[in-house]
């Protein structure tokens, strides 16, 4: 009988260990393929860090470098330090950021600020002051018009901003001749002050000094 070769033996190892390591391998590479290890994402080329933006807010103009994706909310607050204008919802559903530009009301968290360049940008604290309110100020005061006071900055500003819609003949909906010019009635205040939110439920009183400066009855 031939002796065994102990090299053979040993290569006969070595071919059963290589042979198996082959098969699960095979097994493991199509999962592997299948799911790839997840690449970071590549910023784009180009995209300017900041930029010049001119804001013209209660007739003094500001040079500002910004992100272009900063709010004009954010950019009255953080940059210019005009904290009257709140954020409250962020998703311009409350009121309280509204603002004036060139003389139509607007919630400053849905508007980029690059977007507001060459505009009259009117905040509450270009509205009056303290040694000279707004009348529409004063008859928030006068009719106790607030509570925390939070939503008050966007409240004064779209009652007056709302006024001077009537004044120029712009329906709403609850208007009935669009052929004419709408009444200043308590009905037509409501419906345009409904995107301003009063979660102490100062409504009644708001009504009241609206109708004050609009010379109606509330």
């Amino acid at each position: 009988m031939t002796e065994f070769n102990p090299s053979r033996r040993k290569l006969l190892k070595a071919t059963a260990v290589a042979t198996s390591g082959a098969a699960i391998v095979g097994r493991l590479a199509p999962e592997a393929e299948a799911a790839p290890l997840a690449q970071p994402a590549q910023p784009q080329a180009g995209t300017p860090a900041t930029m010049s933006v001119l804001l013209r807010v209660n007739g003094t103009e500001h040079q500002l470098m910004i992100d272009p994706r900063t709010t004009l909310l954010d950019a009255l607050r953080e940059r210019l330090h005009l904290t009257g204008s709140k954020k409250g919802c962020d998703q311009g559903q409350c009121g309280a950021c509204t603002v004036i530009v060139d003389g139509r009301r607007i919630t400053s968290c849905l508007t980029l600020a690059v977007m507001q360049e060459g505009h009259d940008i009117t905040t509450i604290e270009g509205l009056g002051t303290p040694a000279n309110l707004h009348p529409m100020q004063a008859a928030f005061i006068k009719h106790d018009g607030y509570q925390c006071g939070f939503c008050t900055p966007g409240q004064i500003c779209s009652a007056v901003a709302m006024l001077d819609e009537v004044k120029a003949g712009i329906p709403s909906h609850v208007s009935t001749d669009l052929t004419q010019k709408p009444a200043a009635t308590p009905e037509e205040f409501r419906e345009r002050m409904s995107g301003n939110i009063c979660r102490c439920g100062a409504y009644s009183n708001i009504q009241e000094a609206i109708a004050e400066v609009a010379g109606v009855k509330a």
